[in-house]
């Protein structure tokens, strides 16, 4: 990794709130924040990758108590620079293994950021970690896209993703392994600046697997926060699983 912060350092983290500008539209931030709050009820929230706080501060401002893990500090900095953001606590960690105190009625990591974790026994500790922080009956939400393999013709290994007079965007899959990668060729004074960053993808069943590994269920699987059903058409997925109340 670059740094003590992952893939996510200062660099990252200075324009992360503006480079993915789309996943921050009212109406999807307003989507996702009605699903956890619902969840939540009248406990408290685990957001795992906090990141600049995109969904904890809404959730928080709707009463609902969010602590966050997240590895990276340059991201967290941001949180904590916006209006309520030193309301949110926060322990620098990683997702897979950092454990906080107390019990949530809902953890959630959103924005395909299970595939940060870049090997199946770290996403599998993942399950295992959220599990161990939710109270009996809690849930435990992904929001991740699925692989799109099917755009990948016989001996092609990568899909195009963007595509602007100053930027080339890319994701390559290894359907071996499950490693993918995104990377970004960007143009910068004439120049020509290659980024990389590592992912595992995972299929919505391998989810399901892990989830029964960590003592949890499927609840509901959604192709979004409005609650459409997911088909074969699917390109991503809100899944919910639930740890039993006995």
């Amino acid at each position: 990794m670059p740094d003590e912060d992952g893939y996510f350092g200062e660099k990252i983290a200075a324009t992360y709130d503006t480079s993915e500008s789309e996943m921050f539209h009212l109406d999807v931030v307003k989507a996702t924040v009605d699903v956890l709050a619902d969840l939540a009820g009248d406990g408290s929230a685990l957001e795992l990758a906090v990141g600049t706080g995109r969904i904890a501060l809404p959730l928080a401002a709707r009463g609902v108590p969010v602590h966050g893990i997240d590895m990276s500090r340059a991201m967290v900095a941001r949180l904590r620079a916006k209006p309520g953001g030193d309301g949110i606590a926060v322990t620098i960690g990683d997702i897979a293994t950092t454990r906080v105190d107390g019990r949530f009625t809902v953890a959630y990591l959103v924005f395909n950021t299970i595939n940060n974790l870049t090997t199946q026994d770290a996403q599998v500790d993942c399950f295992r970690n959220a599990a161990a922080h939710l109270a009996p009956g809690g849930r435990f939400v992904v929001e991740v896209g699925v692989p799109e393999l099917r755009k990948l013709p016989p001996g092609q290994t990568a899909v195009p993703f963007r595509i602007t007079p100053t930027q080339w965007a890319f994701d390559t899959y290894e359907p071996a392994t499950q490693a993918m990668s995104s990377n970004y060729v960007t143009i910068v004074d004439g120049r020509a600046e290659h980024e990389s960053i590592p992912f595992r993808y995972v299929w919505p069943a391998e989810l399901d697997l892990m989830a029964r590994l960590a003592g949890l269920r499927l609840h509901a699987r959604w192709e979004d926060w409005s609650g459409a059903p997911f088909t074969n058409e699917s390109t991503r997925h809100v899944s919910i699983w639930e740890k039993p109340a006995d």
